[in-house]
C-alpha cells in the first residue's frame, strides 16, 4: 500500500465517517440539530471534494495506484451509504430511495468485480449516467442534511427532489452497466 498524499487524502475521508455519524449521537444540549446539521454539511462536502481532489492529484503527480483505485470508489460508497442511512434514521430520506441507491452501488460493485476477473472491466466503464448519478447525489445529500432554507431557498425540499432525480438516475445507470454485461453474462452461461 503505497503512502503518498491521494491516499492519504482518501484513508482522511474513511476517518471522517465515524465522525460524520457520531454527530447525530451527540445530546442536543452538547450540540443543538441545526448545528450538528451544520456540521455535518461540511464534512460531507468535504469529502467530496477531497475524493475529486486525490484523483486530480493521483494523475498530476503521477501517483495513481492498484491500492488507490481500489480505496477511492470504497470510500466513496462507504460516506454515501453512512449519508443515506443517518438521513432515513431523521425521516429526511425514504427508506427505498435508500435501499435503491446503496443496492445499486453493491450490484455494480460485484459486477464490475467480476468484469475485471473475466477481463472485459472496459465493458463497465464509468458511463456518462453514473456521472450524472454521482453528482445528483452529492448535490442532494447536503441539501438533506442541511434541512433548512438557504438565502430564502428551502433546500430539504430542493435535496428531497433531487434525490428522487439521483434514485432515477441509479435505475437507469444499472440498467445501463447491466445490459453492457449481459453479452458476457450469457457466453459464460454456455
Amino acid at each position: 500500500m503505497p503512502l503518498n498524499i491521494p491516499n492519504a487524502l482518501t484513508w482522511a475521508r474513511i476517518a471522517m465517517i465515524p465522525v460524520f455519524v457520531g454527530l447525530f449521537y451527540l445530546p442536543e444540549s452538547w450540540m443543538p440539530i441545526a448545528t450538528q446539521n451544520l456540521v455535518a454539511t461540511v464534512i460531507f462536502v468535504a469529502a467530496a471534494v477531497t475524493d475529486w481532489f486525490d484523483g486530480y492529484l493521483a494523475r498530476a503527480l503521477g501517483q495513481t495506484s492498484a491500492f488507490g483505485a481500489f480505496l477511492d470508489p470504497v470510500a466513496d460508497k462507504l460516506m454515501v451509504a453512512a449519508a443515506l442511512i443517518l438521513l432515513v434514521q431523521l425521516g429526511r430520506v425514504d427508506a427505498l430511495i435508500a435501499v435503491v441507491i446503496i443496492g445499486r452501488e453493491i450490484t455494480i460493485s460485484a459486477l464490475r468485480e467480476w468484469m475485471a476477473r473475466v477481463g472485459q472491466s472496459a465493458s463497465v466503464a464509468v458511463a456518462y449516467v453514473g456521472k450524472l448519478k454521482t453528482t445528483a447525489q452529492m448535490v442532494a445529500i447536503p441539501m438533506l442534511l442541511f434541512n433548512a432554507s438557504l438565502y430564502g431557498v428551502d433546500l430539504s425540499l430542493a435535496g428531497e427532489v433531487l434525490i428522487y432525480v439521483a434514485a432515477a438516475l441509479t435505475l437507469w445507470s444499472m440498467g445501463y452497466y447491466l445490459r453492457r454485461a449481459m453479452p458476457l453474462l450469457r457466453d459464460t452461461e454456455k
